[in-house]
């Protein structure tokens, strides 16, 4: 049997509370070091894991022997930790955003393939269950040919004085932090992107970012999807996305997931909804069995990139008013 891979926690906020439960679920990984600036959320979080806990990233890279990090940390950090765990040959997951900018993003992902070493953007909503059911219906054609795509990520939450709302460490607000997940969401789905608008609300809470918004994209196909984010209002839908075609509809939801052909008159249930940490655990577990050479990884470099080409155009749009090509910033279709 293979041994546990050794990972190290880069930054012990909130986030990393998900991993530590999905820590605690697989077999196939251990977590042996954390380090934060904050020395005391480090040492609540080792002890847990009967881990070494360090004060700075470059503590822990001297002296923890482990093969993967999970980098936790803001956003505006990600780029100086990448590369200084990749320099150190250890593969590495990195939260969302990956980056604010598109340039950053790719000189990251770049040093960690000059390093020979395995590089993914967290995004758990790939690894839930009934979403990737979801897909699997869809291509099976049970609801016909897609028309429609629909996600909402709502929710109240008091971000003042949170860096999710701070652009000089999150790059924005709502949209990067919330819409990072629903575009990659909206392209497991529908593939690439071809073009995005998008449209700030009535902004709510006094702050210097966006913290409602509605987007819409489209692919090369024609199927458009649209996209509602928030910090300020809760829609309190049951189900997160909804999928509309031209013979039913489907609906992935927080508790319980359907759907219902049109030539049918009751739903049809899939899905016990989202599993945090069942998400969480499965993310870890494709990361592992890919650095052993035994699948594919589920999030690729280049989806990492394409999130953040899609955010980057998403926002010029929002500025600019107009549809925006996505990964062309320079031109605006008419």
């Amino acid at each position: 049997m293979n041994q546990k891979l050794k990972f190290g926690l880069i930054g012990c906020g909130s986030i990393s509370n998900a991993y530590s439960q999905a820590f605690e679920k697989t077999e196939k990984a251990e977590l042996i070091a954390v380090c934060d600036i904050d020395v005391d959320a480090a040492n609540q979080l080792a002890e847990k894991h009967g881990a070494a806990a360090y004060g700075s990233l470059l503590h822990m890279l001297d002296d923890a022997t482990i093969d993967a990090v999970i980098i936790c940390t803001p956003p505006s950090l990600h780029a100086e930790h990448v590369v200084a765990c990749a320099e150190q040959g250890l593969h590495i997951i990195c939260e969302k955003p990956v980056s604010t900018n598109v340039e950053t993003a790719m000189n990251m992902i770049a040093v960690a393939q000059q390093q020979n070493v395995v590089f993914t953007m967290a995004s758990k909503f790939r690894f839930v269950d009934d979403v990737i059911a979801a897909k699997k219906l869809l291509e099976a054609g049970i609801i016909g040919e897609l028309v429609l795509f629909e996600n909402a990520f709502t929710g109240k939450i008091d971000m003042t004085g949170r860096w999710n709302s701070n652009p000089e460490i999150s790059g924005g607000g709502v949209l990067i932090d919330n819409g990072t997940h629903s575009l990659d969401i909206i392209r497991y789905f529908l593939g690439q992107l071809v073009r995005i608008k998008a449209v700030e609300c009535q902004r709510i809470q006094d702050l210097i970012v966006d913290d409602t918004v509605r987007v819409f994209v489209e692919n090369d196909s024609g199927i458009v999807g649209n996209i509602d984010l928030s910090w300020s209002i809760n829609k309190g839908l049951p189900t997160f996305i909804s999928l509309f075609g031209t013979e039913g509809t489907l609906h992935v939801g927080w508790q319980e997931s359907k759907y219902k052909r049109d030539d049918q008159s009751d739903w049809t249930v899939f899905g016990n909804g989202y599993n945090k940490t069942l998400a969480f655990t499965n993310q870890i577990e494709n990361f592992v069995e890919s650095i052993r050479g035994n699948t594919e990884l589920v999030v690729k470099s280049e989806d990492a990139i394409a999130s953040v080409e899609a955010v980057e155009a998403a926002y010029q749009s929002m500025r600019s008013s107009n549809w925006q090509m996505v990964g062309q910033k320079s031109k605006t279709p008419a």
